[in-house]
């Protein structure tokens, strides 16, 4: 049971000097919340910092207009200035664990208490893209989440560089290389930092060389991620007329042609980003799809055991290892591959409608 817990105000004790070196002074006529249990009588004779420093977020959370509100905000950071990055750090390893409700949580209440602040966007932004690559997504709500997340943070005044270098990153994984580079080339301006400059450096030099911001390449990427998939097809034939060797291009070819349901035509498309360096789990797991269908179930599940080692914890490498065990008729299998999906994703309808299945 949670620990009951009250909110006493206290006049300014004798104890509390000034915080000088925070260029912070303690006004004796505003009164010291404290956060205190029910059950336990106030003691100033074990008066903390943290008693304080609680009792003035839990005030400003229940009443963010509150009079003293910019006061005990301002006493907050003057006795823990690194307060925001240490919260906003728990927050993470939350999400990093996929207890995205918690990590939210602790964002939004660090919003209230310091709204101004630009690093907690971008807190928000790196929570919401680990909840959609948990959950696997290309498009999807998760992810359109994420997007606009990282946009308000890259929007914030003032300006926080790492908010271009991650924004950046996470345009590169969904495809997105004009926006990335444009990023990229933001954070170059703004940052001193030579080991991540020189990163940055050498993926915007490769944006340009293999042409991934092209138009055609990008107009490819919009039109086949809403569906629109012979127009997509249309743009991404163009570029690769120009650009025959970018595994990224190929990868995308094989996508549409895959959701197209044209599957060995895919499994072409697939092998051929692999043959050009596209090694990773994503395109591991869409060829792995096109060999199921195809009836190449060996070369299925070995495409597939790949990407989880690369992956282990991508639910739709796993709830894909449970179709295809289904497929293969290995059912206490399959159920164990989707109950595994559920025990990171409870409310996964694909993997809830394929137990449905097994049990009927």
């Amino acid at each position: 049971m949670k620990e009951q817990t009250r909110i006493v105000f206290l006049a300014v004790p004798e104890s509390i000097c000034d915080i000088a070196d925070q260029g912070f002074s303690i006004d004796p006529d505003i009164p010291i919340p404290l956060e205190v249990s029910d059950d336990v009588a106030t003691d100033l004779q074990n008066l903390s910092w943290e008693m304080i420093i609680s009792g003035m977020m839990r005030v400003i959370l229940d009443d963010p207009a509150t009079e003293y509100a910019d006061y005990y905000r301002r006493f907050i950071v003057a006795v823990r200035p690194e307060i925001i990055s240490e919260l906003s750090n728990a927050a993470l390893v939350k999400a990093k664990n996929n207890d995205y409700q918690a990590a939210l949580k602790i964002i939004d209440d660090l919003q209230t208490v310091f709204p101004a602040s630009p690093q907690l966007f971008l807190s928000r932004a790196l929570v919401l893209e680990e909840r959609a690559v948990h959950a696997g997504q290309k498009t999807g709500i998760a992810l359109d989440q994420a997007c606009a997340a990282y946009e308000e943070a890259l929007a914030r005044n003032p300006v926080l560089p790492l908010a271009f270098f991650y924004a950046g990153s996470f345009f590169m994984k969904h495809k997105r290389f004009g926006r990335a580079k444009a990023c990229f080339l933001s954070y170059l301006s703004l940052s001193d930092d030579p080991a991540k400059k020189a990163k940055v450096e050498a993926i915007i030099q490769t944006i340009s060389r293999t042409g991934l911001d092209d138009t055609d390449f990008q107009e490819a990427y919009t039109f086949i991620s809403t569906g629109a998939l012979e127009q997509g097809l249309e743009h991404i034939h163009c570029f690769l007329e120009r650009h025959p060797d970018v595994w990224n291009a190929w990868f995308m070819l094989g996508w549409a042609l895959r959701k197209a349901r044209r599957y060995n035509d895919a499994r072409i498309a697939f092998e051929k980003a692999l043959e050009l360096g596209g090694n990773n789990s994503d395109t591991h797991n869409e060829l792995a799809i096109c060999l199921m269908e195809c009836g190449d179930f060996a070369g299925a599940r070995a495409e597939l055991l790949i990407a989880l080692r690369e992956d282990g914890e991508n639910v739709k490498i796993i709830s894909n290892l449970g179709a295809l065990s289904l497929k293969m008729g290995h059912h206490e299998e399959a159920e164990a591959f989707f109950r595994t999906v559920l025990a990171f994703e409870p409310d996964d309808t694909i993997a809830l409608s394929y137990l449905q299945t097994i049990e009927r």
